[in-house]
């Protein structure tokens, strides 16, 4: 039985593990917290995942949640003008509704599965010399810890990563008492909001620690007005400059969110990082070496909501190359060949979430601005969030947009 260490118990580290086990494998999983406390820690994310990444927990039957999280069917766009009034508003529906879970409850119930099938867990913060020891002891070592020491070892791709800085930052609350967007009270959707030159608000149902609740998120244009959070402790005050802000920037939000309060005492989280592609091999003091996984080597800024769907593809991605590969040794050539396959599904990801950081060039606007006219538009655009590779056909290039603009005025045009 080949044995297998993953250090990182994220969506990616965890989804791995239970897929490792259930194909006979002997899985070592290494975390830095305790299931309980995760469960009782603070939010760490924002989370939704669509149809894609969600088949790949189904196809674990991992998927423990999902009769219970709110179904997603939707996801709308508006723009606010310079009175802060809507210039545009739209929602385009899902083929696959989506979801979302704290990752505090997911984590915490995943840990404790892989435990109760037979995994060994330990809960032991991991250094690169802790390592230089177990890669003579494992079959293969997967580093998937996001942040800290660890992710030093592995080398920032220089021609993969276009920003050196955090081009957001970031801040979120969970919460409940949120009222139904009027528009659509008859479906959920996640609703962003772009306030050009400033940042954007993110609107979305989640299922956390007490049940149904919503996430507020804001992505502040860094030295921005909605640069504001860093240092702000209390939870209160955290709710409280969200409103202020919602108030401020996008009232039609804020019309809603009147009656919220904070979820629990862990529901709010600040911060920033600059978007990095990293050379997946980590090497070794030793000579050993080790494989990073999603975050360690792809992490991309949320504002296109990818960091759990890439980690569920990236650990699909993984656990397919893992099991095709039989007895043979896990070296190099095999870790670099592992890695390419999942940044075929991952630059596509990393390509459109740098382009939304900047401002948006003008056949982009001509698309956002046609999806409020074009349903079909508006749809392909929301589906994209599935399907990141689909934005290559009608996205970035102007005449790509124009071309298919075009065509969708002349079908609609023809009814």
């Amino acid at each position: 039985m080949r044995k297998i260490l993953i250090v990182g118990a994220g969506q990616s580290g965890l989804q791995l593990a239970l897929g490792l086990q259930g194909q006979g494998y002997d899985v070592t999983l290494m975390s830095n917290r305790t299931a309980d406390e995760i469960r009782s820690g603070r939010v760490m994310s924002t989370q939704c995942m669509f149809h894609t990444a969600l088949q790949h927990e189904r196809d674990l039957s991992v998927n423990f949640w999902e009769s219970q999280a709110p179904r997603i069917e939707g996801l709308g766009v508006s723009v606010a003008g310079p009175e802060s009034q809507r210039v545009i508003d739209w929602v385009g529906r899902l083929d696959g509704y989506a979801q979302s879970v704290d990752q505090r409850v997911k984590f915490a119930g995943w840990m404790e599965t892989f435990a109760q099938r037979g995994g060994q867990l330990v809960v032991h913060g991991a250094a690169v010399s802790d390592l230089d020891y177990f890669s003579r002891t494992y079959d293969l070592v997967l580093v998937a810890a996001g942040k800290g020491e660890l992710v030093s070892m592995f080398e920032r791709d220089a021609s993969r990563s276009p920003y050196a800085e955090p081009q957001r930052a970031l801040a979120v609350s969970y919460v409940h008492g949120l009222g139904p967007r009027p528009e659509h009270p008859e479906f959920d959707a996640v609703r962003c909001n772009l306030v050009p030159g400033v940042g954007e608000l993110f609107v979305m149902p989640t299922f956390t620690t007490s049940g149904r609740a919503d996430i507020l998120f804001w992505e502040g244009v860094p030295g921005g007005p909605l640069d504001v959070f860093k240092g702000v402790k209390d939870p209160s005050e955290h709710l409280a400059l969200t409103l202020e802000l919602m108030e401020k920037f996008t009232p039609w939000e804020y019309a809603r969110a009147t009656k919220v309060e904070l979820t629990d005492a862990g529901a709010t989280l600040a911060g920033r990082y600059a978007p990095t592609v990293r050379n997946p091999i980590g090497r070794l003091p030793g000579g050993g070496l080790v494989l990073g996984v999603a975050d360690v080597v792809v992490a991309n800024d949320p504002i296109t909501g990818q960091g759990s769907n890439s980690a569920a593809k990236c650990a699909a991605a993984y656990l397919s190359a893992i099991v095709e590969h039989g007895e043979r040794p896990f070296d190099e050539a095999w870790m670099q060949a592992t890695f390419d396959r999942y940044w075929e599904t991952a630059q596509h990801v990393t390509k459109w979430t740098n382009a939304m950081l900047s401002p948006p060039p003008e056949h982009v606007l001509s698309l956002i601005g046609a999806a409020g006219e074009l349903q079909p538009v508006a749809d392909r655009f929301a589906n994209g969030f599935d399907n990141p590779a689909d934005f290559e056909e009608f996205f970035f290039e102007p005449e790509k947009a124009q071309a298919y603009l075009a065509e969708v005025a002349g079908a609609a045009d023809a009814l």
